[in-house]
């Protein structure tokens, strides 16, 4: 059977599930970020009733602490952190990036200064997939070389180059299809041809999906949307389509309708953190002195703990203020929620060949604000409740 089976489509846009080793991903799908095999603040059980089929985890940070000999002697990512479901593992690339100046690479591999003790980590292409192996990934993503917004194009050539050498070498070392699916990632910089050059060699390596990567790095989001749809030309519709660090409404919606299946970002839990809800009319800050007595829901009609449960913004507001983690959970469960309720409703609107009408009104929810009339997304909430973890 292939990796991924696809029921439905309305253009460009596609509905399916994605076949792995424990357990099946409705697509799309948007999959909340476990960095250190846990997604802040939230029980795993919650996590799969927010609406999340799948996880990610950061082998580079896992790699790190605990470190992955232990993880194994442990039982795995799946045992230690107590998920039921299927977890995809980012190889690192990112973080030569995001750690820029702390890492180091050549084609051989990148190494990496550990954050925490200043230790040094090697991971070349071999590596990397053994490692991803080793934690139990359902998905191993290759690894490769992005580059910020910005970068010279020789330099983004040369990124890309190297990232289909590491993928060649990364194919070669993966251990069977049967336990863990492998990814490639293209890339290409910010030119649309290279991005169109770099998903064709990737397409053409025999993996079980690709990764889209390299973006959400600081460009503009049309900038992000022109380079992800050059790629998406050269994709064959037969694999998975994964589209690296989006994670808001409109993003997620318009890669959506381009042909995108899969999605990540840390944006739901961080913006929890921070006091700010993501709503059908946009984000709410929870912060604003404007909510002291606000007696109202976070939104009308979301079936997350926080507004099914009563909890007002006032509330709210004042646990932040008081500094107590219920807020954190309360905010961080409500925010993925929010887009486990928003795939939801993606998935129903393929089926039923309206997508394009489903991100027309999503949009205009957007733009009328976030204490617009909540009818919208109780229209989206149906089909999702929440159940409370035991």
């Amino acid at each position: 059977m292939s990796t991924l089976v696809l029921t439905a489509t309305d253009g460009a846009a596609r509905t399916g599930t994605l076949h792995t080793a424990h357990g099946e991903v409705r697509l799309p799908a948007f999959m909340p970020v476990g960095t250190h095999a846990a997604v802040k603040a939230v029980h795993p059980a919650e996590v799969r009733a927010c609406g999340a089929d799948i996880v990610l985890c950061n082998a580079y940070h896992l790699a790190l602490r605990p470190g992955a000999e232990l993880i194994d002697r442990l039982g795995g990512l799946r045992e230690l952190m107590r998920w039921d479901g299927p977890i995809l593992t980012d190889s690192g690339g990112y973080q030569l990036v995001s750690l820029d100046g702390v890492a180091a690479l050549d084609d051989e591999g990148a190494t990496f200064v550990s954050p925490y003790d200043g230790s040094r980590l090697r991971v070349g292409p071999e590596e990397a997939v053994a490692l991803q192996a080793r934690l139990g990934a359902d998905v191993i993503m290759c690894l490769d070389h992005p580059v910020a917004y910005g970068a010279p194009a020789a330099r983004a050539a040369e990124a890309t180059a190297r990232t289909h050498r590491w993928a060649e070498r990364c194919r070669r070392a993966h251990p069977g299809r049967d336990r863990h699916l492998l990814f490639g990632i293209a890339q290409g910089g910010f030119d649309a041809g290279e991005r169109r050059r770099s998903a064709e060699v990737i397409a053409g390596l025999d993996f079980d999906g690709v990764a889209i990567g390299g973006l959400a790095l600081g460009e503009p989001p049309p900038v992000m949307e022109a380079m992800a749809t050059a790629a998406l030309e050269r994709l064959p519709e037969a694999l998975p389509r994964y589209v690296m660090g989006l994670g808001t409404d409109a993003e997620l919606l318009a890669m959506v309708g381009a042909g995108v299946d899969m999605f990540d970002c840390v944006l739901p839990t961080r913006l929890a953190r921070n006091g700010t809800a993501l709503t059908s009319g946009g984000r709410l800050s929870l912060r604003r002195a404007a909510h002291r007595d606000d007696v109202r829901l976070i939104e009308e009609g979301c079936p997350c703990p926080a507004c099914a449960g009563g909890f007002t913004r006032a509330y709210l507001r004042h646990l932040f203020s008081a500094g107590e983690i219920l807020a954190h959970r309360l905010l961080s469960l409500h925010n993925l929620t929010h887009l486990g309720v928003l795939m939801n409703g993606a998935r129903a609107a393929i089926a039923g060949g309206r997508f394009a009408d489903y991100r027309r009104d999503v949009l205009a929810g957007l733009a009328g604000g976030p204490d617009s009339p909540p009818a919208l997304f109780i229209a989206r909430a149906r089909g999702l409740r929440y159940t409370p973890a035991p």
